[in-house]
């Protein structure tokens, strides 16, 4: 492992201190704000006697998977912008990118997960089944889930443990995909067999991990507010369909519902520029690729930054936690 300064045009105007400001806040945010949402919603988990709320178990594998992706490679961005690159072994690479590549797809589909699940319990019709003595902890179809979530997505990112090599200051990225990274890290960067190999698992990555999930996740979200609105309206009506879905707490699933459509929307806004931005490096290399590789920068981390501000508006207990914090800080200084 050896140290030396980054030469490349893009690191250059992306240390710059207005840019580093903006991307310490980010990196920042991500960190503290998912560790405060697993710590506080895990908290409050690890407390129940009984079955656990299978919608804050999946919030804690949302905020764990962001995390690690901010922990794993944004924080290491951030460093490296400080001056100093870190070269790792070819074996570390492997290692290395294999593991970005497996984080951050699991991110996504861990994302849409919440909004999938939020969807199949509004159109759920039949009450849970909720027993005082059954078996503490979430249930066993919710954990197959997360088994699915993790492990497809590790075999997805075989590729990365394989065709990967290191470099050195002057290595050059020539495929860029969203769910690794948009530059040489720690002078990381593919090598596939040819050209045409990298493209078809660029171009198969665009359409598993950027457009699919993206659709599945208006769906789901359109297809939530549409059953609160069709539940809302039955009631107003003397003729109740058996069959409807059940939902007894209005008002809470319409939060709810609130505030997994704003997650989706700061979710697909950060996402889709990061597509747009490496798939235009990716097919296109015209004048603009030097900006909207910094664009996808600051995008790739936008949504780890901001979910957990946007989870504590409408989580109770994260409200409670931070308005706590805040009460203490007021008094120390007030």
């Amino acid at each position: 492992m050896s140290f030396r300064k980054p030469l490349s045009v893009s690191q250059h105007i992306s240390s710059s201190p207005f840019y580093f400001a903006i991307y310490v806040i980010l990196v920042v945010l991500g960190n503290v704000g998912n560790s405060t949402v697993i710590a506080v919603v895990g908290q409050s988990l690890l407390r129940e006697t009984g079955a656990v709320r299978s919608s804050d178990v999946i919030l804690v594998n949302m905020a764990f998977s962001n995390m690690m992706v901010s922990l794993v490679r944004n924080t290491v961005v951030m460093v490296s912008d400080l001056g100093v690159e870190i070269f790792l072994s070819r074996d570390m690479c492997h290692l290395m990118m294999g593991i970005w590549v497996w984080l951050r797809s699991a991110n996504v589909w861990s994302t849409f997960f919440l909004s999938a699940f939020h969807f199949q319990m509004l159109r759920r019709v039949a009450p849970p089944v909720i027993t005082l003595h059954g078996p503490r902890g979430p249930p066993k179809s919710l954990i197959l889930c997360f088994f699915l979530i993790w492990s497809l997505n590790l075999i997805y990112a075989i590729p990365g443990f394989i065709f990967s090599k290191n470099g050195d200051e002057n290595s050059t990225e020539t495929l860029m995909l969203v769910s690794s990274t948009t530059r040489p890290l720690m002078g990381c960067i593919w090598d596939f067999p040819s050209v045409y190999s990298g493209l078809a698992f660029a171009t198969s990555s665009m359409v598993i991990h950027e457009s699919l999930p993206i659709c599945l996740m208006n769906i789901t979200n359109l297809g939530s507010l549409l059953t609160l609105y069709a539940h809302g309206h039955s009631r107003n009506t003397t003729n109740k369909s058996q069959d409807a879905p059940v939902v007894t707490r209005i008002p809470a699933e319409r939060r709810a519902a609130k505030v997994i459509l704003a997650l989706n929307v700061l979710f697909i806004s950060s996402w889709g520029t990061n597509v747009i931005s490496v798939n235009y490096f990716n097919y296109n290399r015209g004048s603009s690729t030097e900006f909207l590789l910094i664009v996808a920068r600051f995008a790739n981390m936008s949504f780890i930054a901001f979910s957990p501000i946007v989870l504590a508006v409408g989580h109770r207990k994260l409200r409670a936690f931070i308005k706590s914090v805040l009460s203490r800080i007021i008094s120390v200084f007030g």
